[in-house]
């Protein structure tokens, strides 16, 4: 039996794409036609179909076509690479859901004339847990400057920088399931924003300064992988000794 095929046209209208899209695609070489008829029309097979999906996971996860060419060249096993994506999906789902509910609740209090607590709002997010952990690393002024900082945030505030911490643990963890270089450009630039991130909390060491405390970025880049709630943050261990070796690489 034949294996069926879809023109371009076919194949953009059903991805929600254009066919110039497609045809970029594969002019930089990461989506090529199965075949090309002899009127130059693309036409494209099951494994093209599935090849696509994938392209339009990395996307989304932000990646540009020369890293999604490095990951496909370098992900035989498509079965495998699909599993990945479908977990950290499933990852970012269940945080929408989190996000969701936070919001449904402040809604429905707010309706209700119902008091606010902070913790529903912002989706059980305790500044507070590593209290003991950053005095006894860098100090009570450390911990003090820095929760002091934080309670003097408006709402508006406090939202904003947790969406920035969010998105950068995303990207971090759609990275590692990538499969990329953490010395690569993608790694290296997620370091550098990671770092930038790190120094814009008061009491740290390093921040306010045009360069990054060494010891302090690497000491964190280490507790990321020992110890499982940071972990977490980045989609396991596996993605913190990503995030570790991009920040060894970036501070090398």
């Amino acid at each position: 039996m034949a294996q069926r095929e879809w023109s371009i046209q076919e194949l953009a209208r059903a991805a929600g794409t254009t066919s110039r899209t497609l045809r970029h695609y594969g002019d930089v070489g990461v989506l090529h036609p199965s075949r090309t008829g002899a009127n130059g029309m693309r036409f494209y097979d099951r494994d093209a179909l599935v090849l696509l999906q994938r392209i339009l996971l990395l996307r989304e996860l932000g990646l540009g076509l020369p890293a999604i060419r490095e990951v496909v060249a370098g992900q035989a096993d498509t079965t495998g690479a699909l599993r990945t994506h479908l977990e950290l999906l499933e990852h970012e789902q269940r945080r929408l859901s989190r996000r969701i509910e936070a919001v449904r609740t402040t809604i429905r209090k707010t309706e209700a004339g119902e008091e606010l607590m902070a913790e529903e709002v912002f989706d059980g997010f305790d500044h507070t847990q590593y209290r003991d952990e950053v005095i006894d690393r860098w100090g009570r002024d450390a911990y003090e400057s820095s929760d002091r900082w934080w309670r003097d945030m408006t709402d508006e505030q406090r939202r904003d920088w947790k969406t920035v911490a969010e998105r950068l643990g995303a990207d971090w963890t759609a990275a590692a399931q990538a499969g990329l270089d953490p010395a690569g450009d993608r790694g290296l630039e997620l370091a550098r924003r990671h770092v930038e991130w790190l120094g814009s909390i008061p009491g740290t060491p390093g921040y306010g300064n045009p360069e990054p405390d060494r010891g302090y970025v690497l000491g964190l880049a280490d507790m990321y992988v020992a110890d499982e709630r940071f972990a977490a943050n980045y989609g396991g261990t596996a993605g913190a000794e990503f995030v570790r070796a991009a920040l060894r690489a970036l501070l090398a």
